[in-house]
């Protein structure tokens, strides 16, 4: 889990519904093009609700990307420990993963985002200092599978395989689906369940032993 998340996410003052109008924003028309009177209109809110807590559009971006690692997190490392073989187990990991993906689509696109103006350092030096954070836990969330990938080498179960290759080359295949999927109205839990699978298998083919 994630540690030293803002305490303003925790101490029940009511901005989640803040984070869920700002991270629509921010997949929809990317940071750049996003302002705080987008939000607040979006909201039905004034611009001072949202600067009681957040002091820039920028610090409201990074705690929207905070919690989409959250949302990953909660969903990939419960089933992390089930029993099975490495395999097993990361095919739980992946379609959880994917799972999260769609649940938390808005989330989840802001913190592609947050990856993308990491690699182009359009911060400042104190954002920069937020978002190496960020990327940090983002790489944390990595190594949960490398770490089964490994031991799905050690098990049997999994190939002989370039370890980080491979987890970054199933990871991003999942982190696509901010890019392209988009929720269809009739959409049910089981349609987003049978998707992820499908992305999962062909994922799990490549690697499986």
């Amino acid at each position: 889990m994630i540690e030293n998340r803002r305490q303003v996410r925790t101490d029940g003052t009511g901005n989640a519904d803040i984070l869920e109008t700002a991270a629509q924003c921010f997949m929809e028309q990317g940071f750049s093009a996003t302002s705080i009177d987008d939000v607040a209109r979006r909201l039905g809110a004034t611009k001072g609700r949202i600067y009681h807590y957040y002091s820039s559009k920028t610090d409201l971006f990074f705690d929207v990307h905070r919690e989409g690692l959250e949302r990953l997190f909660q969903a990939v490392e419960p089933v992390m420990g089930i029993e099975g073989s490495g395999v097993v187990r990361l095919r739980a990991m992946l379609t959880a993963h994917a799972m999260a993906m769609m649940t938390n689509a808005a989330f989840e696109a802001v913190v592609v985002q947050g990856v993308h103006m990491h690699r182009m350092a359009a911060t400042t030096p104190d954002q920069r200092r937020t978002l190496d954070d960020l990327i940090a836990i983002r790489r944390r969330f990595e190594g949960l599978f490398k770490q089964v990938l490994q031991e799905g080498v050690d098990d049997g179960s999994i190939r002989n395989i370039d370890i980080s290759i491979s987890a970054k080359a199933m990871l991003g295949a999942i982190n696509w689906l901010s890019v392209w999927y988009r929720p269809a109205s009739d959409e049910t839990e089981m349609d987003r369940q049978m998707l992820a699978e499908r992305i999962v298998t062909t994922q799990i083919d490549g690697v499986r032993s």
